[in-house]
């Protein structure tokens, strides 16, 4: 188990954070680390994808690749899966689900490969046994990944269980929440630190503010849940407990303050309780308010990291009747980025306004020009000509997707005053590298 191939997927546009954070948790580089699209593959130890599970903030999961072999019809698909020694991954005591992607598949039916798959594993195991597992497609103890190209199969086994964005303390959500994998690739891409202060003033049930509070902690992303090799038979518990053990004793007091405020103040309850359960009560500050009203949190500029509502009407200063905040438009990405699944949904690009008819976006900016100066805001959106209706000239844009749904984080860097007066500061100034 010390020289195993990991797949760690990824929402498109986070592949090169990814490498960069498995590089600072592991140390692999070079042939051991390479970037793909939709993920990063790493030559790793059995040691090294517990580690990731208890600590990357990016992947969607840590899965072990098994085998790699070309197809060109379902009974290939079988003998590829009946070449796997699954024996030594998990007994027929234990229940199993295959979940399988597709990529330019040639095959009709998705449903029926996996099946054959299905029927590859059992069978094997009652050669080997004399006993087949059950399958289990709700709650499964061991999860098996399929993933098809043109004319290549792969077969991976999970080591994840629950996809790594839940991460056992958001319990108390609004509508279309953010997915903490994307406030932690959003955290990741504005370069922030845990040094400066950082405010999300639309912060929902306080996603990116948690995140970023359990980055100034030193907090494990994944010290709050279980983890799907834990059933698996390779699972060691004194070096799992040694893992744990060392993540408790780096955690450490904040090395930045953390705010968070939203206009209903439902949310801001919700996002105390979920602050409360992650272990970051004690590192964060909510409020309610409206973001056109609301100043700067602390004296000391610093960071803006929001994914704003769009699409609908925004409530103004805490009337924000039943109080779930409209048009995230947040989905849940497929096991492996890029391949086949559900219609995807479409995104709004409707301009999203406040109830007394104005434009809520130009409004913002101008309370930003007026009271924030010295901040840099993150904004995610999947509005392309935002910045252009905010009247602001952004500094840099990431290409980051919700989903299905393209963005982009813009980087505004305030200056107090006109857009004129902007583009004199932007004429004068450096520009900028990062």
């Amino acid at each position: 188990m010390n020289q195993l191939q990991l797949f760690l997927p990824c929402a498109a546009g986070v592949e090169e954070l990814l490498a960069h954070e498995v590089h600072r948790l592991t140390g692999l580089k070079g042939q051991d680390l390479l970037t793909h699209r939709g993920g990063v593959m790493a030559r790793a130890s059995w040691r090294d994808a517990m580690l990731l599970n208890l600590h990357c903030r990016l992947a969607q999961r840590v899965l072990v690749q098994l085998s790699l072999s070309t197809y060109r019809n379902e009974r290939d698909l079988y003998e590829a899966a009946s070449a796997v020694a699954w024996e030594i991954w998990f007994t027929t005591k234990q229940t199993f689900k295959i979940e399988i992607t597709a990529q330019h598949s040639p095959l009709t039916s998705l449903n029926f490969a996996a099946l054959k798959i299905k029927d590859a594993v059992a069978d094997r195991f009652r050669q080997k046994t004399g006993v087949r597992p059950d399958v289990n497609t709700q709650w499964p103890d061991v999860r098996i990944y399929a993933h098809l190209t043109t004319d290549t199969a792969t077969l991976y086994i999970d080591t994840s269980g629950e996809p790594l964005f839940k991460r056992g303390w958001r319990e108390d959500t609004g509508e279309a929440p953010l997915k903490e994998t994307l406030a932690a690739a959003m955290i990741a891409a504005s370069g922030w630190d845990g040094r400066t202060p950082l405010y999300d003033p639309c912060c929902g049930s306080g996603t990116i503010v948690i995140e970023a509070a359990q980055v100034a902690c030193g907090i494990a992303a994944g010290s709050r849940r279980r983890f799907g090799f834990e059933k698996l038979l390779p699972y060691q518990p004194h070096v799992w407990q040694a893992l744990q053990s060392q993540a408790q004793a780096a955690e450490h007091a904040p090395t930045a303050p953390v705010f968070g405020s939203d206009v209903a103040h439902r949310m801001v309850d919700f996002a105390e309780r979920n602050a409360e359960r992650a272990g970051v009560a004690h590192a964060v500050q909510f409020r309610g308010g409206d973001a056109l009203q609301r100043m700067p949190p602390c004296e000391e500029p610093g960071v803006m990291l929001l994914n704003p509502p769009y699409g609908e009407r925004i409530a103004v200063a805490g009337v924000a009747g039943t109080g779930g905040r409209p048009g995230r438009g947040d989905f849940q990405p497929g096991a492996l980025a890029g391949a086949r699944a559900a219609q995807p949904m479409q995104a709004s690009r409707e301009t999203a306004h406040t109830d007394d008819g104005g434009d809520f976006f130009p409004q913002l900016a101008s309370h930003w020009k007026k009271n924030y100066p010295g901040w840099t805001a993150w904004m995610l959106t999947p509005d392309l000509k935002l910045p252009g209706r905010m009247r602001l000239k952004e500094s840099r844009r990431v290409p980051l997707w919700n989903g299905p749904i393209e963005c982009r984080l813009f980087r505004f860097d305030m200056v107090k005053g006109s857009a004129r007066e902007r583009t004199q500061a932007d004429h004068a100034a450096p520009p900028d590298r990062s």
